[in-house]
């Protein structure tokens, strides 16, 4: 399978089973549990219609969109995600280079294999940092000194990974960071032997952003072990709100789910929440961002700028979200799999797919810019 035939998010997942090795293709695909709600992500569009409006003299579309201050050319941007460079050599560089080139928002991340300094150099785009709170404050206060000196236009905090969800394809696999190839995977290896090549023949992979905090070096580290041994799990409202006043400026809480959680985000500060149940990674059987988008947006939406995240794969996806009132739309395994599929050509195919789609389907639709998207062209079975 080929790039150019790739047209679709299933295209591109595809052709990353067939490149990448079990575990690692496992890594990314999978979710926690019985995985209800990492199909349910996805399935909860279904349950929404779009109702176009014709003739409407649709001449110039206009995608873009004001979020958290910043201008997006696009109303998608690409959400950190962790541990890129392990899927391919490029990594987050490759996200950077394709984020500025569509001029739409990227994210590093905590864990992320390419330091915020250089992805800041590649990318003229806004970029944000997702950011881990971690036991040990001090590490928290060194990192969130270094974005800002770096120039992060907006500090992302996730708030739903106190500890790990119970990932079991990781546990029957023994993902791990850094990746150790043990005897019993070999045979997943040895059946993709460019991964392999890639791999071998670039620079090891490190977590630029825990230099000097975290020892790698003496053995694996599971996901589930970061989380559950170096995340906070006492992190309050009060940790956040002096989050919020030492950053002074955009400030994001990713994984807000309720209304509640919604009002107190606005009540310290917030500038943005991301309603997101981390890709379906962490609670199963927790409510999509989708179906908890409106709600939110009603209780908050004037005051706060409501974004969304997780099971989008279509223009359409987009445009209802859009419709319900979210501010922005952010896309993680959409481009990941791209990635792994075809580095940085991958990830500026998907996001061009994305462009195309959504403007075809806003001119289908009767809309020439992303404030005529209302809930007035909605209807839900």
């Amino acid at each position: 399978m080929r790039l150019k035939s790739c047209h679709s998010f299933h295209d591109f997942r595809r052709m990353a089973k067939a490149r990448l090795p079990g575990p690692i293709f496992d890594y990314i695909d999978g979710g926690a549990d019985d995985e209800v709600t990492y199909r349910r992500n996805t399935t909860a569009f279904e349950r929404c219609d779009l109702v176009p409006n014709v003739l409407r003299g649709v001449g110039e579309i206009d995608m873009s969109v004001t979020v958290m201050g910043q201008r997006l050319a696009l109303p998608v941007y690409c959400s950190p995600t962790a541990l890129q460079r392990l899927f391919h050599h490029q990594g987050e560089r490759a996200v950077a280079a394709a984020a500025g080139k569509y001029g739409t928002m990227f994210g590093v991340s905590s864990l992320g294999t390419v330091s915020l300094e250089e992805a800041r150099r590649i990318s003229g785009g806004p970029q944000v940092y997702q950011f881990y709170f971690h036991k040990d404050r001090g590490l928290n206060r060194a990192m969130m000194a270094r974005a800002k000196e770096a120039g992060i236009e907006v500090m992302m905090l996730t708030v739903d990974s106190i500890t790990g969800g119970n990932r079991e394809r990781d546990k029957r696999t023994g993902f791990s960071i850094p990746f150790r190839l043990t005897l019993a995977g070999m045979m997943q290896f040895a059946l993709k032997p460019a991964w392999a090549i890639n791999y071998l023949t670039h620079e090891s992979f490190t977590l630029p952003q825990l230099d000097g905090h975290v020892d790698l070096g003496g053995g694996a580290l599971s996901i589930s072990r970061y989380f559950t041994e170096m995340l906070d799990p006492s992190l309050s409202w009060d940790d956040v709100a002096a989050m919020v006043r030492d950053w002074g400026g955009q400030f994001c809480l990713k994984g807000v789910m309720s209304v509640e959680d919604a009002r107190r985000a606005v009540e310290i500060g917030c500038t943005g929440i991301i309603l997101s149940n981390h890709g379906g990674r962490q609670l199963d059987g927790s409510r999509t961002a989708f179906d908890q988008l409106a709600e939110i947006v009603d209780a908050v939406g004037d005051r706060i700028d409501v974004i969304m995240d997780g099971g989008v794969q279509r223009g359409t996806h987009v445009l209802k979200a859009l419709s319900l009132g979210a501010k922005a739309v952010g896309l993680g395994r959409y481009y990941l799999f791209p990635l792994v599929a075809a580095g940085q050509a991958g990830v500026e195919r998907a996001l061009d797919l994305m462009r195309t789609e959504i403007e075809r389907d806003m001119r289908l639709m009767g809309c020439a810019s992303i404030d005529q998207l209302t809930r007035a062209n909605l209807r839900f079975s």
